[in-house]
This record gives C-alpha cells, sequence and structure tokens, in this order.
C-alpha cells in the first residue's frame, strides 16, 4: 500500500515579521539540503507590518512612520516575489516542498488547491484572479488579483500568495485576508484600493486553521506530524536576523 508523506505541521505562531521570514527562508534551506521534512505552518505579525517583495525597492518614504494601535508599522523584506502586502488582521500560510513539477504557475495551482478545498468546505468558494501583467504597476498586492491569487465570487481577493523556488524545493506562503482595517489599509495604499472582505461571521482562526490542514492532507496526501520548533532551531533561526 502507498504509504503517506509526513508533515511537519508547526503550531499556530504569532512574531514579529522578519522573525517570520528568517523562519520561512531557514525552512525552505533545510528542505533544499535534505535535513528537513515539507513543511506546513500558519503565523501571524506581531506588529503589524509591510512585508515587501524581494525585488521591491520603490515604496512610499511615509510607509516608514505608519502606526497602528500605538506600535510602528513593521517594514519588511520578503524572501519571495510580489507586491507590497499589509499584514494586520490576517493569516499567513507558509508550505516548504518539493517534487512538485511544471511551471510555476502550475505549482502555485497545485499548491493552492488545498487552499481551495478548504475554504470550500467552510462554505467559501474561491477562483483563480484574471488580471494580466498589468499588476506591475500597483504597488499593493491586494489592489489587483493575477492568475496566482485566489479571490471571492464578488471579485474581492482573499488570498495573496508569493513564491520562491531553489533547485526543486518550493517555498511559498500567502496572507489570507481575514478582518482588515480599512481605514489603516486606505493609508498605506489609498481608499479607493480597499475591499470589503464577506467572510461568514462565525468562522475562527482555529476553524479556518483545522479546515486548511484537512484539505492539505488529503491534497498533498499526507500525514501531519505537530512539532513546533526546538530551542536549537529557534538558535539557527534567529543566529540569521
Amino acid at each position: 500500500m502507498y504509504s503517506k508523506q509526513v508533515w511537519r505541521l508547526i503550531p499556530l505562531l504569532e512574531a514579529a515579521g522578519n522573525v517570520q521570514m528568517a523562519i520561512d527562508n531557514w525552512l525552505l534551506e533545510q528542505h533544499q539540503s535534505g535535513k528537513h521534512p515539507s513543511t506546513l505552518r500558519f503565523y501571524t505579525w506581531s506588529p503589524s507590518a509591510i512585508s515587501l517583495g524581494y525585488h521591491q525597492r520603490k515604496y512610499p518614504e511615509y510607509w516608514q512612520n505608519l502606526t497602528w494601535q500605538g506600535q510602528k508599522l513593521d517594514l519588511v523584506q520578503r524572501p519571495t516575489g510580489g507586491r507590497a502586502v499589509l499584514h494586520q488582521g490576517d493569516l499567513t500560510y507558509a508550505v516548504v516542498t518539493s517534487g512538485i513539477t511544471g511551471s510555476r504557475l502550475q505549482v502555485y495551482e497545485k499548491i493552492c488547491e488545498f487552499l481551495i478545498q478548504g475554504w470550500r468546505s467552510l462554505g467559501v468558494e474561491l477562483h483563480y484572479g484574471t488580471e494580466g501583467r498589468g499588476y506591475i504597476h500597483n504597488p499593493n498586492c491586494f489592489g489587483t488579483a493575477t492568475s496566482a491569487d485566489l479571490v471571492l465570487p464578488d471579485g474581492a481577493k482573499l488570498i495573496g500568495s508569493a513564491q520562491l523556488r531553489r533547485s526543486g524545493a518550493i517555498l511559498q506562503h500567502g496572507s489570507i485576508r481575514l478582518q482588515p482595517d480599512a481605514e489603516l489599509f486606505a493609508q498605506v495604499f489609498g481608499a479607493e484600493s480597499f475591499r470589503t472582505v464577506q467572510l461568514p461571521q462565525s468562522l475562527s482562526v482555529e476553524k479556518i486553521i483545522a479546515d486548511l490542514i484537512t484539505a492539505a492532507s488529503d491534497c498533498f496526501n499526507m500525514q501531519i506530524e505537530l512539532q513546533p520548533l526546538s530551542p536549537s532551531e529557534w538558535e539557527e533561526i534567529l543566529a540569521k536576523l
């Protein structure tokens, strides 16, 4: 009988953006060198932050001085491409794996399948965005929806993802908008770029994560092993900051 691949699940983690990016980077390096299994994790950003795509060097100067609920908004560079994402009222997922073949878009779609399936079980239908390359002129990741993004039936973008591939190993992470603050979003990207996300009221973060894990187990034919980061792993990760 075909045995399921064992994936590591790192429990929900709240931390600063530079720490979260260091973890994703470390997981990719470890997996690429064969020291670490495929991994799934969910996390939130504290303090709230704007993450910039790896190649994104230009952004408004005032972004450096924004605050949210009395705390300065972090500006963090991602290891992945794409445009700026505001991480407030969102949940981020990260998948680190290998052995998925195809074009960048085909790999996106194979990984995103668990997001579509998981949200469907929560009563929310998602489909891929349809924007062309014109998005590169928009600094706001959630201002347009490309074919690598997942949108709600009304066209509002729920999940924006970005990807990094290193010799067969893949890191794909993405922001799931749950309760974005319209005022902060308007401050960062302009009021005209904000679209309300209509989700069922009863959904808790725990329920969302549980259904996404179930869908991932099915889509990746995997067996989950819950394993927090160990003290020695934390040491390695924080040494890279």
